[in-house]
């Protein structure tokens, strides 16, 4: 039953008339057939509707003269049909109806429930005519079996053989819509609107996942089903990076949510009839925690030593850098690693007394969407970072763009490198070796009395109130508060 249920439910979602081979319409008239040349067993096989009864497909059937049908003609025809004692010539008089449109009034009803209880609810008018015919042709010889068993004739049925079985209604000629193509369209909005690159990346992470999963890529086959085995295999699954499971939270914050927001933005604009994601979900546990998500004082101090002794190799001058300088402004900023990885020369300025920062969507990718400038620490200014920063060409810091202007691919890459060699010095797999930066950040400042407003704004966190979104953290501010920051002593 739950089978039926889904495919019932499936030609509900159906958008757009489909086309049906014709083998497929011969195979759905063969349940007639089925149905009415049952011989001794037709009492409990003729007709259509679930009352406990199972046919061949699986589908309880009621008798036929039961199903609301409009010519006389075949009233009397299946009166006759079903009485054993009537003339066998009488058969014959099926044969008189031939008409499309007379067709339509006796078989329609029936075509109608069998399609659907295949997962069909519209087909297109060349094959409705089809599938008239099939039906009516069925019925003609299911009328001549009968008439061999009133003769007395009850030898095999060759004319059963003709019918093939059912092959799935995916393989009609439906209109496809392209899961990828869903993607493509919505984040043409989505980027319109404000949002992020990086979500878009996800997401696109997600679909092709699915689409894999699947094994096609048209969203108007999906099912909730689907949607449920896919979630159900990812949380099977193991990333290939970490080699650890995939985990419960990023199954339901990154591929149900990207799931979601694809298919609804589909069903509102009526691509398609319903959301197979929607009320998807995994109700997740209160994580184990058994450390700081923060570094510690010594594990931040043996970061910094490393990163500052650190001598240039075989990479890159810029991931050489990202290396000896992202880590220190990382701990004197509390910012985003990728924020940071992401500095172009003209993003360092010197505003009066203080070095600062702005940290732009314009460089790559901020999670709030919104520029902001930071005051740097003056230690940093004393370990020669602004000296580094005149030195280098314009453009990125630490990154080098593709020939085609890309910076989200190298600076995953980069995020990537960076978290690597923190792990070689802190390999404590339960704290994070980037965002622990901001982690420690925040309660260092608390230690040190800078109010948590100040500290939000440095570390572009959204305010916790309306009334903190009013006014701005001036440079000014910003420096006394960075002022209060302990150095950190790394020794030579």
């Amino acid at each position: 039953m739950d089978a039926y249920l889904e495919a019932v439910w499936r030609g509900l979602r159906q958008t757009a008339p489909i086309s049906l081979s014709h083998r497929n319409a011969t195979a759905l008239a063969g349940e007639l057939y089925g149905a009415w040349a049952g011989g001794e067993d037709r009492e409990k096989t003729i007709g259509f509707e679930h009352d406990g009864g199972e046919h061949a497909s699986g589908v309880g059937w009621r008798r036929l003269e039961r199903v609301e049908v409009d010519p006389e003609e075949w009233r009397g025809v299946v009166r006759r049909l079903d009485n054993r004692d009537d003339d066998p010539t009488t058969y014959a008089q099926i044969e008189g109806v031939d008409d499309l449109t007379r067709w339509e009034k006796s078989f329609g009803t029936i075509i109608d429930r069998l399609l659907l209880a295949k997962g069909v609810c519209k087909v297109d008018q060349p094959t409705r005519e089809i599938l008239l015919t099939a039906f009516y042709q069925a019925m003609r010889d299911a009328a001549e079996s009968r008439k061999r068993n009133a003769e007395g004739d009850y030898a095999p049925d060759d004319k059963a053989k003709r019918f093939p079985a059912w092959t799935s209604a995916a393989n009609a000629s439906s209109p496809k819509v392209p899961l990828s193509g869903l993607l493509e369209a919505w984040w043409i909005e989505a980027k319109a609107t404000g949002r992020k690159p990086s979500t878009y990346e996800s997401y696109a992470s997600t679909v092709a996942a699915f689409v894999a999963h699947l094994g096609h890529d048209d969203a108007a086959r999906v099912t909730t089903a689907d949607v449920v085995a896919f979630k159900d295999h990812r949380l099977a699954s193991v990333n290939p990076r970490t080699g650890k499971p995939v985990s419960a939270k990023t199954v339901k914050d990154s591929d149900l949510s990207g799931l979601k927001t694809v298919f609804g933005w589909a069903k509102m604009n009526g691509k398609l009839a319903a959301n197979p994601a929607e009320g998807i979900t995994i109700k997740l546990g209160k994580p184990r925690k058994v450390r700081s998500k923060s570094f510690s004082d010594s594990e931040a101090v043996t970061i910094l030593r490393a990163a500052i002794r650190l001598k240039p190799g075989n990479e890159r001058p810029e991931t050489f850098a990202a290396k000896r300088w992202v880590p220190w402004l990382c701990a004197y900023t509390g910012a985003r690693v990728g924020e940071l990885a992401q500095l172009r020369k003209e993003d360092i300025q010197c505003e009066g007394r203080h070095w600062t920062i702005i940290i732009t969507p314009e460089a790559g990718t901020v999670k709030t969407n919104e520029a902001r400038m930071v005051v740097l620490h003056p230690h940093l200014i004393e370990l020669g970072f602004s000296k580094f920063v005149q030195a280098s060409p314009p453009g990125h810091l630490f990154i080098r763009p593709s020939p085609k202007g890309d910076v989200l691919g190298p600076l995953q890459g980069l995020k990537n490198r960076l978290a690597e060699f923190v792990r070689t010095i802190v390999h404590d797999k339960n704290v994070a070796p980037n965002h622990a930066w901001r982690h420690r950040f925040k309660t260092v400042g608390l230690d040190v009395g800078i109010e948590h407003r100040i500290l939000d704004a440095i570390q572009g966190q959204s305010p916790r109130n309306v009334a903190e979104g009013y006014g701005e953290v001036s440079i000014k501010t910003q420096a006394a508060a960075i002022a209060k920051l302990p150095r950190y002593r790394v020794g030579k």
